[in-house]
């Protein structure tokens, strides 16, 4: 008899468990409808429009604008243009949603965690805060190891340290064990730095992070002025010698290039007036981006024909072949500038992300302090530059760049799914009891076909398959976007409000989920592994600390129905 205890007893204590780990799953962070912030462990508001503007772009355009044109360039011919603003079109539609969900959450940090939090639930805002954080931690290694080559070139203007900069000190690593090991001590002290810097203050970070992007940005207007004199219009023709096809394939490679206007959303506890000013600064940005790239992308293409361009840094070897050296040193310069805002801006996100998790709970309390004088998030900030140093001080992540941009991809579309699901009207009241599912979960239903037909459509296409099977998943998809329209009722959203809901978010979602197909198959695998490990940290710690409500540290608010400003 005392043997049959246990198992009287295992399968309800199982159950229980399993109970439980599907209620705190399931929980969903309420936010309270007031317009100002109270709470004395909040940022400090000091950032304007023009500060949240230099951030989406100290954000988005880093060396890509100086390699990423050529590089594209060679496949689609000039019609690389049309490749920038395809995909400068469809991150617009993305930056509509983040806009919106900006101005309807205007008092804190979060950005696409807290969003997913309040939309869907705590797990889904935890899943997000992973994908994207692996995203943010091997990205700004990879970055501030190119930093530290390009720094490396500027000393080598120095006739003494031409060619006696050791590998290990700045242009990619001495590798040890194979190429297991790659060490680099340059990116650990540039990353030092710059997370003393964004210890310092929003203030001070923000100081340079203005002086950086104004720097590169006029050095790329000079440059796109210069070059337009050296253009011949006879390298635009053909336009697309490669057809249409590598115009899109090339828009799938361009659109990571404006990744970087959700750093915005990130810094709305910092925004003196953030239900007007991060809408602008959000959509702001990232119009100067696309015009910015097309411009270049116009230069370069007309400079020089398209198959000569090089691939390690087209636009400078561009203005070298024209005579134009000194255009060619500037070119480096912009690039430490662009670098080094990118880098900084990230850095900048993440502790704010950081910082957010902390105060409800999912990540140990430390997280969640503030300097009483500084008034930034010291220890995520120092957690942050420690793990980007250890990894672009010791290993070679450039080579994990395919494995890159999955949490950017999840994190717009759970951005664009928030937008729908914030948007139904209640139904509670008048929900029809004879109906198998609730209102709300067949809406989900709705969004996850439109993105299964998304991954579908972009697989099909990868692999080349007939036409005919594309067509049937996009046509699956617009019939779900069709359901969205009339199976369910929609408000009108306080502040800034996304145009055409739902069709601009489902476009949003299945043109992500497109590109999400297009990564490299061990991006897929990561993403699987990434939250298999994702559930297992949650259920081990974060459902037992998590508090929604957050009442003790600081209070979440909502913009109000009606803003008379």
């Amino acid at each position: 008899m005392a043997m049959d205890i246990p198992h009287k007893h295992a399968p309800s204590s199982s159950t229980s468990c399993f109970s439980q780990f599907c209620s705190s799953a399931l929980r969903a962070k309420a936010l309270k409808p007031s317009s100002t912030v109270s709470s004395g462990d909040g940022l400090i508001r000091r950032l304007g429009v023009f500060d949240l503007l230099l951030l989406g772009v100290g954000a988005s355009i880093g060396a890509g604008i100086f390699v990423v044109t050529g590089t594209v360039a060679r496949d689609a011919g000039p019609g690389v243009t049309i490749s920038f603003i395809l995909a400068g079109a469809s991150c617009v539609l993305n930056a509509l949603c983040y806009a919106e969900l900006a101005s309807r959450f205007p008092a804190v940090v979060g950005g696409a965690y807290l969003y997913a939090y309040t939309a869907f639930n705590e797990i889904t805002a935890f899943l997000v805060f992973m994908q994207l954080m692996l995203d943010y931690h091997i990205g700004a290694a990879s970055i501030a190891r190119s930093l530290a080559s390009y720094v490396a070139t500027i000393f080598e203007l120095i006739p003494a340290l031409k060619g006696n900069i050791p590998p290990w000190v700045g242009h990619g690593g001495q590798e040890f064990f194979g190429g297991t090991l790659s060490i680099n001590i340059l990116a650990p002290i540039l990353l030092a730095l710059l997370t003393i810097i964004l210890c310092q203050g929003v203030k001070e970070s923000s100081a340079v992070n203005s002086f950086m992007t104004s720097t590169k940005v006029i050095i790329v207007i000079f440059v796109i002025i210069v070059g337009s004199f050296k253009v011949d219009v006879d390298n635009w023709s053909p336009f697309a010698p490669n057809g249409f096809g590598e115009i899109l394939t090339g828009a799938t490679v361009v659109f990571f290039a404006y990744v970087g206007f959700d750093a915005v959303a990130n810094s709305a506890e910092e925004s003196k007036r953030p239900q007007r000013d991060l809408p602008i600064g959000i959509l702001g940005s990232l119009l100067i981006c696309v015009l910015l790239y097309i411009a270049v992308c116009l230069v370069i293409t007309g400079m020089v024909p398209y198959y000569m361009l090089g691939e390690d840094a087209p636009l400078a070897e561009a203005f070298t072949s024209k005579g134009l050296k000194y255009v060619s040193i500037l070119i480096s310069i912009g690039a430490v500038a662009g670098l080094t805002t990118t880098l900084l801006v990230g850095l900048y996100v993440q502790s704010r992300l950081y910082l957010g998790l902390g105060r409800d709970g999912l990540l140990p309390s430390i997280f969640a302090k503030v300097h009483p004088k500084r008034h930034t998030p010291v220890h995520s900030q120092v957690w942050v530059g420690i793990i980007a140093a250890v990894l672009g001080g010791l290993f070679n992540v450039h080579v994990l760049s395919h494995i890159l941009s999955v949490g950017s991809l999840t994190g717009y579309s759970v951005v664009a799914a928030c937008v729908v699901t914030l948007r139904w009207k209640k139904r509670t009241e008048n929900q029809d009891s004879s109906k198998c599912i609730s209102t709300w979960c067949e809406g989900v239903i709705w969004i996850v076909i439109v993105a299964c037909c998304g991954f579908a459509t972009g697989a099909l296409y990868r692999f080349g398959a007939s036409f005919i099977f594309m067509l049937v998943a996009l046509v699956i998809a617009i019939l779900a976007c069709a359901a969205l329209c009339f199976r369910q009722a929609y408000s009108e959203a306080p502040g800034f409000s996304c145009p055409w809901v739902p069709i601009v978010p489902s476009v949003c979602i299945f043109f992500n989920i497109f590109l999400f197909a297009q990564l490299h198959y061990e991006a897929w695998i990561r993403f699987v592994v990434l939250s298999l490990i994702s559930v297992g940290i949650y259920a081990f710690y974060g459902q037992y600390h998590a508090n929604p409500s957050s009442d003790d540290t600081i209070i979440y608010h909502i913009a109000p129905e009606e803003d008379g400003h």
